[in-house]
């Protein structure tokens, strides 16, 4: 079990989507909390991973090249390359360091396409990933390989938690390449700008996903800390699946933007279904999600106005 208060933790990655919440938890916790940025160290490298790193008793590792659909289509060697680098470095630099614990943050896009269902941590090397997650997912999957070689080898103590798909305020937006549900906000959001605008959806609609809410995501990584096993991954998930189709009629009704909607065949779908088994987590750590999808989106949608009425307000005063 970590003290938190006092304590110095490393999260690298810590002004991005997850970072912010989990930075604000462990502060709230008591902890000294330092986010190494980009802009100063480059984790890719040795000596960006060691300075990010040094000092610190906890690193939570998050820093990773991240996109939607669109994003991993047009960059796969990015993907690939940069995030194998980040983890390999920060592993390597953490160890030297003398880190007492790593929380290196995956993504259930390492995962094969169609494992049985539903996933569990042992079939991660069953088969290739869904194509257009591969790159990222295959580099995502290696992390569970570093954490249990530093075990072996170095008794360095890290856990790998596995993330299904996470949205809430302040996530990227961006209509090419950001997460599903941001995008999804955003459209609607464009819509109820112009009196009868359709609203265009990539993909069949029938494609399901595990949504986790971003606070609950920042609470099972901080039980992560205090609990994992030593080089153990795990998967951490909502454990409710539901297909985009829903969250599309969701996000209409409580935005009160209530749309046609055109599906756009032509846009892929991604990976089919990604259920998760649980229970490895829960007997690990005790995590269950604690918001439920309905109050998520509420939030997230009412941040996603904000945003979306002072972009409306910039650009107004840029045509006067």
């Amino acid at each position: 079990m970590v003290a938190w208060d006092g304590t110095p933790v490393a999260v690298t990655g810590g002004d991005g989507f997850v970072g912010r919440s989990l930075v604000a938890a462990l502060e709230a916790l008591g902890a000294r909390v330092q986010i190494p940025h980009s802009r100063e160290h480059d984790l890719r490298t040795a000596d960006g991973a060691r300075a990010a790193v040094w000092g610190a008793d906890v690193v939570f590792h998050l820093a990773a090249r991240v996109g939607g659909i669109g994003f991993n289509s047009r960059h796969p060697a990015l993907l690939v390359h940069d995030n194998l680098m980040l983890g390999a470095q920060v592993f390597e630099q953490s160890r030297l360091a003398g880190v007492r614990r790593l929380v290196a943050v995956s993504s259930v896009c390492a995962y094969p396409e169609s494992p049985p269902a539903p996933f569990q941590e042992r079939d991660l090397w069953t088969g290739y990933p869904e194509r257009s997650n591969a790159p990222y997912g295959i580099a995502k999957r290696v992390l569970t390989t570093l954490s249990e070689a530093y075990w072996a080898e170095h008794a360095f103590s890290s856990c790998v938690p596995i993330l299904t798909n996470l949205y809430g305020p302040g996530d990227d937006d961006d209509l090419e390449d950001s997460h599903v549900i941001p995008a999804l906000i955003r459209k609607f959001l464009a819509a109820g700008e112009v009196p009868d605008e359709p609203v265009v959806v990539w993909g069949t609609g029938r494609a399901t996903r595990d949504f986790l809410f971003v606070e609950d995501a920042a609470w099972a990584l901080i039980l992560a800390a205090e609990k994992g096993g030593d080089g153990q991954a795990f998967n951490i998930g909502s454990g409710n699946e539901h297909s985009i189709a829903e969250i599309v009629q969701l996000i209409g009704r409580l935005s009160g933007l209530e749309r046609e909607v055109i599906w756009d065949h032509s846009r892929p779908d991604g990976q089919h279904h990604r259920p998760l088994d649980l229970s490895r987590a829960r007997e690990l750590l005790g995590f269950e999600a604690r918001v439920s999808l309905e109050e998520g989106l509420r939030r997230t949608i009412a941040a996603a106005r904000e945003r979306f009425a002072a972009r409306m307000r910039s650009a107004r005063a840029q045509r006067a």
